[in-house]
């Protein structure tokens, strides 16, 4: 402490900045940062009292470092003590902290939505009176929960909650890049330094006074902690030499003085203390829940005689005095000491998976299975609740505990797999490199870990294709009977490889491998083989077999979720799974699944293109490019510049997409990266046709697959039917667009995918030469179901529906239609698509539509969320709806109701059925 009497001693500045935070009104964030010992904790205890003198209800919580790696775990010491509102909240709310202190079975939460959670929690228990959370040690909270705290810090603005974070300086933290409000601490000043040493020690020596007041330049712990350690030097030795140890830093002379004091206590205290230290401190009464439960120092009053400990307030329990004293107690201990510490702990957190799996890792010197096995269970927990970086390390140590070689391998390639998937290439590749046993070097592990490294960081996917190949067929050959894991990962891998090359002969292969092994291929690989090769072929179904896989979403790993996702991509069902895909992203991006948050971003982006958000889609795209870029995944930043090269295609910024499309098409097609070049093709048609250059936009679309026919194993032939429908009827190739359109009918296209639906139903009115069957199929197209959900295609086919209306029943009846297609063109921003539907405008007799100015006001997703309100939903459903927060949803709002010339939510319906009265008349 640096308080005398009450008052903190030289820090009227920063008293009164917290002065000022408590008092002022409105909720804030602020982030005290200094050295360790420079009074950090004192300022908090101030902060303590000012907020209790202004009846503000306070929570306390501290960082662990024990507890660093454990997920949400310093969110709950957090929370634990506002427990009782959480039953207040919403089922939705209530659901989501099930899940993070591990009483649900739902899918983890992203840090938005956790967060959202926790700001409604935190601001319904702040309704009685203000909320003060105080954090100190905010340095060593989980990657999980600094992540949520920085998300809450930064929306606190009109509530009454306040939230101030401690941090030390030297230490790296995630409050680092949380953008909250920074109050420094510095050392105190010569003045206030001999002002709180006299208060605090008077009548020291001079020649102490001098010399304490030199080595403690300013640090408040090391003034008041010094002079009691010079006086009592060592018998014979001056003061000088008692702090005279040359290199030797401020803490370590703090932890030298502290190791005096705790040399001096009885064996059964120090015992007591270094249980204390291993498991963190103490967080007030958690009866009946595990997750909060902590070693309670007891007989331990000699400790606290001697200043290493106080007692806690609210809980009455010891705590460590500063973090120094406890790292000093661990540094002390022996290892026997501390195994034998950690082997209690163990027994105390029995029914806690994690924090017992981690106590029984440090417990144990010899191999134990037990262990392992219970590291490799708390390694599955981590990675469902989005900590696959705790994983790979709690895998690995199981590895290392194993009692058998073949447990030892399988354990180790478990890490080399989340590892891979979690972005660290490098770590993958040496955990199998670790496994050391003859001619392990060709082991399935192995492979997987090369496998996954040789596509992710360079597209390599011929010579990772030949060693796949080759170690399913050497399992098959050995003769596996049962349903394996390292099968299973095999398999995968073959089918991602597979999906990128884009290669027929190896699909087929593909097939006649797996054919035989029947019920050896799990449901979701079968799956995987069925959509992600030839949807054409083999789509029919996998709409249904991927909702069923889905509904059992809270078992789902992140690998799990990203496959599954992309099946969804390819059956034109992503929506239904976005908000998932989007929790699990920004969760894994984090301290999870790396690789996998990469392809969910992508995922993300292609949905938010097929449903016309764009401008989400672009940032969606530049924070995954940001994303890959950083971490040398080469095949993800090419994929990512496709997805972006194709998004500005449609936009009509053709100059930008074609730059895009030399760059991904130089990199994809000399590694024979097919997926990738079709998407090149994919944006060269879709920016010929934005152009009007509908030669070249054929000879694009041919080259992903000829009229007539849906090339096998071309992820992107039936994705560009409308493509080649419009660029054959513009130049001239009648017979070959209908004969196209045919062809999707044939193959069942509108059975497979909603999309493909409305484009087959399009593309079969655009081509016939029957009005009557031109009529029945645009009303086809135009009243599908899900229609809406594709307005760039829906646009498309109300733009040719419009055309053919002028030809067949005259101007005045194609109106309508072409002013539906021209203001969804608007929304969507593609510039040149609406000049187009522009000029037929004009040709059927109308001029741009007055009100087109005031519609194109409202961005896309501003009209989508008016449309929704006018509907009848409240904020909460149209931010589910929409995958946004409710907060969110009212800004925008806020900003729709003076562009459309209202002033509340009734009148919206009317202001835009004006709007869509205007447009169509």
């Amino acid at each position: 402490m640096e308080s005398v009497g009450g008052a903190v001693i030289g820090r009227e500045r920063e008293q009164n900045v917290l002065s000022e935070f408590v008092t002022a009104p409105g909720g804030r964030a602020l982030v005290l940062r200094g050295d360790a010992g420079v009074g950090k904790s004192a300022l908090l205890d101030h902060v303590v009292d000012l907020a209790n003198a202004h009846q503000h209800r306070v929570v306390r919580a501290t960082g662990v470092e024990a507890e660093s790696e454990l997920p949400f775990a310093g969110l709950h010491q957090i929370l634990y003590p506002l427990s009782s509102h959480i039953d207040q909240l919403d089922d939705a709310h209530r659901r989501v902290f099930d899940v993070v202190f591990g009483r649900g079975e739902s899918s983890p939460p992203s840090v938005m939505t956790l967060g959202i959670a926790v700001l409604d929690l935190l601001s319904l228990a702040a309704s009685p009176k203000p909320l003060m959370v105080v954090l100190d040690d905010g340095q060593w909270l989980d990657a999980a929960s600094t992540e949520v705290c920085g998300f809450v810090g930064r929306r606190l603005t009109g509530s009454s909650v306040r939230l101030v974070v401690g941090l030390r300086s030297n230490v790296p933290s995630g409050f680092d890049t949380a953008a909250l409000s920074e109050l420094a601490v510095p050392t105190l000043s010569a003045h206030a330094s001999e002002q709180l040493l006299d208060a605090r020690h008077p009548g020291l020596d001079a020649r102490i006074r001098r010399l304490v007041l030199d080595e403690a330049r300013g640090n408040a712990l090391a003034l008041l902690e010094l002079p009691p350690y010079v006086r009592g030097g060592r018998e014979g030795h001056g003061p000088e030499s008692v702090l005279g140890f040359t290199g030797v830093t401020l803490p370590q002379r703090l932890q030298q003085m502290y190791g005096a004091r705790i040399k001096g206590l009885g064996d059964s205290v120090r015992t007591e203390l270094l249980r204390g230290a291993l498991d963190g401190v103490e967080a007030g009464s958690t009866a009946g829940h595990t997750r909060g439960t902590r070693y309670r120092m007891l007989d331990v009053d000699e400790a606290a005689a001697c200043g290493l400990l106080d007692i806690d307030a609210a809980s009455g329990a010891f705590v460590f005095r500063h973090p120094l004293v406890r790292s000093t107690v661990v540094q002390m201990a022996t290892p026997n000491e501390r195994r034998a510490a950690h082997a209690v702990l163990a027994r105390l957190h029995r029914d806690d998976l994690e924090r017992r799996a981690t106590h029984l890792a440090a417990s144990t010197v010899d191999p134990d299975e037990e262990a392992a096995a219970a590291l490799e269970a708390a390694a599955d927990s981590a990675t469902l609740r989005g900590g696959a970086l705790a994983a790979v390390a709690w895998l690995t140590r199981a590895a290392e505990l194993s009692e058998s070689h073949g447990e030892r391998s399988r354990r180790l390639g478990s890490a080399a797999y989340v590892a891979g998937h979690s972005g660290l290439l490098g770590q993958a590749q040496q955990l199998i490199r670790s496994d050391t046993a003859p001619g392990s070097h060709d082991s399935p592990a192995s492979v997987i870990a090369s496998g996954y490294v040789a596509l992710f960081e360079d597209g390599d996917v011929r010579s990772s294709q030949r060693q796949v190949f080759a170690a399913i067929e050497s399992m098959r050959d050995e003769g596996v009977r049962e349903p394996d894991e390292t099968l299973t990962r095999l398999i995968d891998l073959l089918l991602a490889i597979n999906q990128y090359a884009g290669d027929t002969a190896a699909w087929e292969r593909t097939h006649e491998l797996l054919a035989p092994l029947g019920d050896l291929v799990s449901p979701h690989s079968r799956i995987y083989q069925d959509a992600w090769g030839d949807v054409v072929r083999r789509g029919p179904g996998v709409r249904q077999r991927v909702e069923r896989a889905f509904a059992d979403r809270h078992r789902l790993e992140p690998w799990d979720i990203t496959r599954l996702g992309v099946a969804a991509y390819h059956v034109d069902t992503l929506s239904q799974y976005r908000p998932l895909i989007q929790r699990s992203a920004d969760r894994e991006a984090e301290t999870g699944a790396l690789a996998d948050a990469m392809t969910m971003l992508h995922l993300v982006m292609l949905d938010q293109i097929a449903v016309g958000e764009w401008d989400e889609a672009e940032r969606t795209g530049q924070r995954s490019l940001e994303l890959t870029t950083a971490h040398r995944h080469g095949l993800f930043v090419q994929h990512t510049r496709a997805y972006l090269g194709l998004l500005a295609a449609l936009r009509g910024q053709v100059e930008r997409a074609r730059a895009l499309q030399a760059t991904v098409d130089a990199w994809a097609r000399p590694r024979g990266v097919g997926f990738l070049t079709e998407i090149t093709d994919a944006i060269g048609t879709t920016a010929a046709l934005a152009e009007g250059d509908y030669e070249a936009a054929y000879l694009h679309a041919i080259g992903i697959t000829p009229p007539g026919t849906f090339q096998p194993y071309a992820h992107q032939a039936s994705r560009t039917l409308l493509d080649l429908v419009e660029a054959a009827l513009h130049t001239g190739r009648a017979e070959q667009a209908r004969a196209h359109a045919l062809a999707a009918q044939h193959a069942g296209l509108p059975g497979i995918s909603p999309r493909l639906a409305l484009t087959t139903y399009g593309a079969l009115a655009m081509t016939t030469a029957d009005p009557a069957e031109a009529d029945r199929m645009y009303q086809r197209a135009e009243t599908h179901p899900a229609a809406t959900h594709f307005p760039f295609e829906l646009a498309r086919v109300h733009l040719a529906h419009g055309i053919h209306l002028r030809h067949t029943q005259g101007r005045k009846a194609a109106r309508h239609t072409l002013t539906l297609a021209a203001h969804t063109f608007e929304r969507l921003g593609s510039t040149t698509w609406t000049d187009r539907a522009h000029a037929e405008l004009r040709t059927a007799g109308a001029p741009s539509p007055a009100s087109s100015a005031h519609l194109a006001a409202l961005t896309w997703q501003e009209r989508r969320i008016a449309d929704l309100a006018a509907g009848g939903l409240t904020n909460k459903e149209i931010g589910e709806r929409m995958h946004l927060s409710p907060r969110t949803v009212s800004s925008h709002l806020y900003r729709v109701f003076p562009k459309l010339g209202i002033t509340s939510r009734a009148a919206l319906r009317d202001a835009l059925g004006k709007l869509s009265s205007d447009q169509n008349a």
